[in-house]
């Protein structure tokens, strides 16, 4: 057989492969993954268990930079501004997507523009944990008291306009309490005060809450999820109170995976295959539900149009806030 006709066998025995990997794994170049957050924390948690999953799909490096400050917008910047080459990814939180947009005086870009959706990677809710000291038991007993002492209640946050510090907001706007917020420089600094009695409440991420839960440091109140949570199966939901405007409370946060404006269609389908293909590897399906996260996969549109569904509703709720 003529040399060139073996080498044209040969490519079309390897296109096959070609069209089911990324063009970076072709390359074999690693993959940077930025995270918005400290090392350490639960987004930083979350990316890196995601990172390992997703490098053994494309047979490559997938290394974790973090790249904090500003809302996480300086990790969002650095994928804005990088090549659409698929070599840099964003592990991105959903505030930084839904809420930061109508907060920011000046946010240096726009999700809904600047970025392009990948994939869906999980969604996580909120637990409100009181101090064990505190009188109430449950939503009920803790609303009646707020109405009775009003502006005597504290809630904690990792800061203004944070999810949990909007999570709070919108549960005493719909029960008709008034609290006070406090911010925070983070969300541990915030539950040293809860655990110590020097601050009331304050909803934190399941996966970083249960800990203390489960030690007895706190009591867990409710959770935000529109069903209880398989990590804290005796927890009841906001909706399970029974309170007038608490129907059908779902108030939640993601992860999704972004990245720059201008990559193909063709890349962004392969990656989001490689995506899903990660999330489907049983040993990160059993890590993130012990961490009390649920699972949420999909399309780029379904990450984009649920996006584009928070930021709205996120509109309405800070109106008045703004964060430099």
């Amino acid at each position: 057989m003529h040399p060139s006709r073996r080498l044209a066998i040969a490519a079309l025995a390897l296109a096959p492969l070609a069209t089911t990997l990324p063009a970076a794994a072709q390359e074999g170049q690693p993959v940077r993954l930025i995270v918005g957050y400290a090392a350490g924390g639960p987004v930083d948690q979350g990316a890196r268990l995601f990172g390992q999953a997703l490098s053994k799909e494309l047979g490559q490096p997938v290394m974790v930079e973090n790249k904090t400050g500003a809302n996480a917008t300086i990790a969002g910047t650095e994928v804005v501004r990088a090549k659409p080459d698929g070599l840099t990814l964003w592990f991105a939180a959903s505030p930084t997507i839904t809420i930061s947009p109508n907060v920011m005086s000046k946010m240096p870009f726009d999700p809904a523009k600047d970025l392009a959706p990948v994939a869906p990677i999980l969604s996580y809710y909120n637990v409100l944990v009181v101090n064990n000291n505190e009188p109430y038991k449950n939503v009920k007993e803790l609303v009646a008291y707020a109405k009775a002492n009003p502006g005597k209640l504290a809630y904690g946050s990792a800061g203004v306009g944070g999810s949990n510090h909007l999570g709070a907001l919108l549960f005493s706007k719909r029960s008709g309490i008034d609290m006070n917020h406090i911010p925070y420089k983070g969300n541990a600094p915030a539950m040293t005060d809860v655990i110590g009695g020097q601050l009331n409440m304050m909803l934190d991420i399941v996966s970083t809450a249960s800990t203390y839960i489960h030690s007895g440091k706190v009591r867990a109140i409710a959770v935000t999820s529109p069903q209880r949570n398989a990590s804290l199966p005796d927890v009841p939901t906001f909706a399970e109170s029974g309170i007038a405007g608490l129907e059908g409370f779902d108030v939640g946060g993601w992860y999704g995976v972004y990245g720059p404006k201008g990559m193909s269609p063709e890349l962004v389908t392969r990656l989001n295959k490689a995506v899903n293909a990660a999330l489907a590897q049983p040993d990160l399906k059993k890590r993130y539900k012990e961490l009390g996260y649920d699972e949420w996969t999909g399309s780029p549109q379904t990450l984009a149009e649920r996006a584009a569904k928070e930021r709205t509703m996120w509109a309405t709720v800070t109106q008045g806030i703004t964060v430099d």
